[in-house]
């Protein structure tokens, strides 16, 4: 059976093998088919899509939103790298589940909108499948409405012409598109659970998404909460593609 690939662009160690874990665990894929490429530590070497069942992209540091000229060389590299493989995968409509980031760069290139208008805090939020996403087969399974981790400073206001809405918040509209069959993009976490929150919280304390002396509050404001579908949305992935 052919491995699926995960591209993280996480430069924390602790994070970016926390994302893998998670994804290993919910898909129940052995290490040996899930490979990663972490897109920060270097360019990305040349992907034969043939050689993937699919490809996982998760989430990081970077804002697509953010003004050309803040963006670092390490960023315009990625975007550059992502961009290209994007045309292939979208091309052929290849299996592809982007998660946070992944709404920002599929997002943009299929010509969607993304910007800073539905920023979400670190949260637990409630998300409601549409009526597309409650009879999408990424979504078989999936309660009606479900809680997830979200944190975000940018999201898709306005979708690609010829995206499908699979998902909604209170706070922000688009959670979850399909682009053609295969091509999927969330702005919640599908990878994470309470622990793994937790250990973004300290990872990213200083990254802007909340005042880092409030750390302790924020921890103790997420422990208590249920979050247990949004895995599934990784399990149902690799189940039907692998």
């Amino acid at each position: 059976m052919r491995p699926f690939l995960l591209l993280s662009s996480r430069a924390e160690d602790l994070a970016a093998d926390g994302e893998y874990g998670a994804i290993l665990r919910f898909t129940g894929l052995a290490p040996e088919r899930l490979r990663r490429v972490r897109m920060e530590a270097g360019p990305l070497p040349r992907i034969d899509l043939d050689d993937y069942a699919g490809i996982v992209v998760g989430g990081g540091p970077f804002n697509s939103s953010d003004p050309e000229d803040a963006k670092s060389a390490v960023q315009h590299r990625v975007e550059r790298e992502l961009s290209a493989l994007l045309d292939e995968i979208v091309a052929r409509d290849f299996p592809f589940l982007g998660a946070c980031y992944g709404v920002g760069t599929l997002g943009v290139h299929q010509g969607g909108l993304i910007d800073r208008t539905y920023a979400e805090p670190v949260s637990a939020v409630r998300i409601r499948l549409t009526d597309a996403g409650l009879v999408d087969p990424l979504l078989d399974g999936m309660a009606p409405e479900f809680d997830a981790f979200v944190g975000h400073k940018e999201a898709c206001s306005v979708l690609p012409p010829h995206a499908v809405l699979l998902a909604s918040s209170a706070d922000c509209p688009v959670q979850m598109f399909r682009i053609k069959q295969n091509l999927y993009a969330t702005q919640f976490h599908p990878e994470l659970d309470v622990d793994g929150i937790v250990t973004r919280v300290h990872v990213y304390q200083h990254a802007g998404y909340f005042p880092p002396e409030e750390r302790d509050e924020l921890i103790a404001r997420l422990r208590p909460s249920s979050v247990t579908e949004p895995g599934r949305i990784l399990a149902n992935f690799v189940a039907r593609y692998g």
